[in-house]
């Protein structure tokens, strides 16, 4: 058997007082071999301009994977046009932010039509989001599509419906994914076992390519599986448990993906978090 590719694994971490200041001051804390971080207020439509110093900090941090996370008001399936003016200029400064710090992909979760059918939420997120890729091309770095938890009327929550979306936006080269181990247990995939994460994981294989994996957030769940509830627990104290994470060091299709944490913190937490993860890397 081959040696398997080695995965980083890293958190989502802090960066008021600066963006390499105390990002990378957290991640040594922590333990983190990659981090994500937000380079605006995430539950504003607000931009900011980037430190240059902070930003070349960042650049030049090779054996650091740095991803960038979209503001969460971001949904390009909106019906409402100013939602989708301020969701298409906010993805275009977080990319543009991101290939000023390195950043090697911009997470954006998939969207919500909000009102009517899913195709007309996929349609308005296709005229927004294929004519943005295509301008700027690899300029910046690449989208990573999160699916979401099924909630309402998400556009894209388990595996398969990563098809359509992707469809949608003709198999684009800068479209690639962030899956959320939280998210697709919400969904309905059951991965509370190895066995349930190598089938979910074997699924994406087939329908998507494993080369669409760009990034793993890896949460564990407070709420059970296809609850639809977006709702965080650090690894192995919720409804998938520990276990079960080990799975994404040795499948064809994740592993080398860089993993990164959003569960609860601080540093404590996340520290143990990382540990237990770098355990299961360990086997």
């Amino acid at each position: 058997m081959s040696e398997l590719p080695f995965t980083p694994i890293g958190a989502h971490v802090p960066v008021s007082g600066g963006l390499a200041k105390r990002g990378l001051a957290y991640t040594a804390e922590i333990g983190a071999e990659t981090i994500q971080v937000f380079v605006t207020n995430p539950r504003g439509w607000a931009t900011a301009a980037g430190d240059p110093d902070e930003d070349a900090r960042l650049r030049e941090r090779d054996d650091l994977p740095v991803f960038i996370h979209a503001p969460y008001l971001i949904n390009l399936g909106a019906p409402d046009a100013k939602v989708a003016d301020r969701s298409t200029a906010s993805l275009e400064h977080a990319l543009r932010r991101g290939a000023e710090i390195g950043a090697r992909g911009v997470v954006v979760h998939t969207g919500s039509a909000v009102k009517g059918t899913r195709t007309d939420g996929l349609e308005r997120m296709r005229s927004r989001l294929l004519p943005m890729l295509e301008r700027l091309g690899d300029d910046v770095p690449p989208v990573l599509l999160e699916p979401m938890a099924g909630q309402g009327q998400v556009l894209c929550a388990t595996v398969d419906d990563l098809v359509g979306y992707l469809d949608a936006l003709d198999w684009h080269p800068q479209a690639a994914v962030c899956l959320d181990t939280a998210h697709v247990f919400a969904a309905g995939h059951d991965i509370a076992t190895r066995e349930g994460m190598r089938d979910m994981l074997d699924r994406f294989g087939e329908v998507v390519g494993a080369d669409r994996l760009r990034l793993i957030h890896a949460n564990d769940s407070k709420e059970p599986c296809g609850s639809n509830k977006d709702r965080h627990e650090n690894i192995g104290a919720g409804h998938i448990g520990a276990d079960p994470f080990g799975e994404l060091f040795r499948h064809p299709v994740s592993a080398g993906v860089p993993i990164t944490l959003e569960t609860p913190g601080p540093e404590g937490p996340h520290a143990t978090d990382v540990r237990t993860l770098k355990k299961l890397r360990e086997g």
